[in-house]
C-alpha cells in the first residue's frame, strides 16, 4: 500500500450536546459569518442556507443561552444588521478554542488513521 502524501487535511467536527442544545460547526460559523457581515441573511447566504433557516438557528442560540449570542437591529433608512453580543463572542472563542484543542490533543491518533486510508490518489 503506498503512503498518501504528508499532511493530508483532515476537519474535526466537534459537536457539544447540553441535554436538547448543540452546539456545533455550522452554528459557529454562522456566528462567525455574522461576525464578519453584519447581517444574518449575508451570514445565510455565505453558507448556501436560507435566511429563514439562519433566522432560526440564531432564534435557537439566543433561547439556548442566559443572554442572546446574537443582537439584532430592524431595517430603517441604514438598513438592520446583527452583531455578535458578548456572549456570543465568548461562546464562538470558547468552541474554536476546544476544537484546536481537540484536534492537537488528537494529532497522533489523526496522524495514525489518516495512514491508515486507502491511496485515493489518480481518482482510486
Amino acid at each position: 500500500m503506498t503512503a498518501l502524501p504528508d499532511p493530508l487535511p483532515a476537519r474535526l467536527s466537534l459537536r457539544l450536546r447540553f441535554g436538547e442544545v448543540m452546539i456545533g460547526p455550522g452554528k459557529a460559523d454562522l456566528l462567525e459569518h455574522i461576525r464578519e457581515t453584519g447581517s444574518i441573511a449575508a451570514a445565510g447566504r455565505a453558507m448556501g442556507m436560507s435566511y429563514k433557516r439562519a433566522w432560526s438557528l440564531v432564534e435557537q442560540m439566543n433561547a439556548a443561552f442566559r443572554a442572546p449570542l446574537v443582537a439584532r437591529s430592524r431595517g430603517g433608512t441604514r438598513g438592520g444588521g446583527a452583531e455578535l453580543t458578548e456572549t456570543g463572542a465568548r461562546v464562538l472563542s470558547h468552541y474554536r478554542r476546544l476544537e484546536a484543542r481537540a484536534i492537537e490533543a488528537g494529532s497522533g491518533d489523526i496522524a495514525a488513521l489518516r495512514d491508515l486510508l486507502a491511496d485515493m490518489s489518480e481518482g482510486k
